[in-house]
Parts: structure tokens; sequence; C-alpha cells
């Protein structure tokens, strides 16, 4: 049975802003210390393309340096920024679990890919929409932003990562629409998202 007259959020997009500790390279305004769900974005001709959404209940600046240091680390995959401005996809480093070569391949490469992870941390434009704490609504808006964006064509659809843990709405639970305010200039971001 469908359910009727599903519940209506609104999200009014903040940003963007820089990451944090980087934002003076770029003269961009700091990450408010606020929780919510985020999106990592990278300029584009067109605006701005979404690389990640992620979700926080603690402050997102807090969450951010958490994120520095597993790209730092290698731990994250760290992507050539100037061919994400053309709408590309190129992988500097793969991140994502760990063996003894793979190791071994980071220790000889730690310097490129920490500088790599630099430029692309410093490039990241990030937007916040402050919409609570509840873990289920800014999981279900987390999963079904991504949702959108691999159901896009290029280049919305190239930049995002595969196989995040995303966890979009239980066949049991109510459909919520969500108004996406301010995001004209964000790429694949949908005017209004069932979640």
């Amino acid at each position: 049975m469908p359910f009727a007259n599903p519940e209506r959020l609104k999200a009014l997009w903040l940003g963007p802003f820089g990451w944090p500790g980087y934002e003076s390279k770029n003269n961009l305004n700091k990450l408010p210390c606020e929780p919510g769900v985020y999106l990592q974005t990278y300029p584009h001709p067109n605006g701005f393309l979404i690389y990640c959404a992620g979700l926080t209940r603690r402050p997102v600046t807090k969450r951010h340096k958490e994120h520095t240091r597993k790209y730092l680390s290698g731990e994250y995959t760290v992507l050539k920024t100037d061919v994400i401005f053309e709408g590309k996809r190129e992988e500097v480093w793969h991140g994502w679990g760990w063996t003894p070569e793979k190791r071994a391949e980071f220790t000889r490469r730690e310097s490129e890919i920490r500088a790599a992870a630099e430029k692309q941390l410093a490039e990241c434009r990030i937007f916040l929409a402050k919409i609570g704490t509840a873990p289920r609504l800014l999981e279900r808006i987390e999963a079904s932003i991504m949702a959108a964006l691999y159901d896009q064509p290029p280049p919305v659809s190239t930049i995002p990562d595969r196989g995040m843990q995303l966890a979009p709405r239980w066949p049991d639970e109510e459909p919520i629409i969500l108004h996406n305010l301010k995001a004209e200039c964000i790429l694949g971001l949908p005017k209004e998202l069932e979640i």
C-alpha cells in the first residue's frame, strides 16, 4: 500500500566553505561548527561537482579533521584535482584496504600521495545543510543524494566514490520529500528528492 502525503523537509545548503585548515589557500569562508549533511565538491565551469555526501551528528569541522588524517595517511582514495575541473576522475592513490604490498607502495610514494591529498583538500569546496542530528534522517539524506548522483550522466556520475556504506530508506519507513534550497550551483543535486 502506498504511503499518503509524505512529510516535507527543507535543506538550505550553505557554502561553499573551505576544508578546515586549508581555507586561507583559496580565501574561503570557514566551515561552521555544526552537525548535518555535507557535500564535498569541486569547482566545474557549470557549478560544483559532488565528490561525496557525508553526515555527522558532531561538528562537521571535527569530522573533517578525521577525514584529513585519513587522506594524508593513505586510507582514503586521492584524486588528481586538475582533471576533476574537466569532469574527469583520475586516482593518484586508491585507498581502502591494506596488504603488505600496498603498504610498501604507500611508503615508497608517500610524499607524492600526501602532496596530491593536500591539493585535493585545498581545492575542495564544502556545502552544509543543518538538518538536525536524527541518525536515520541523516543516513537517508546521504544515501538518496549519492543514489541521485549515480543515476546522472557524466560528469556528475563520474566523480563520486562508489561502494560507500549507505543506509537508504527502509521499505517500512514513510518517504520524506526533501526540498534542496540554493542547490542550483551544485550539479546533480535535485531540487526535490525523495528520501
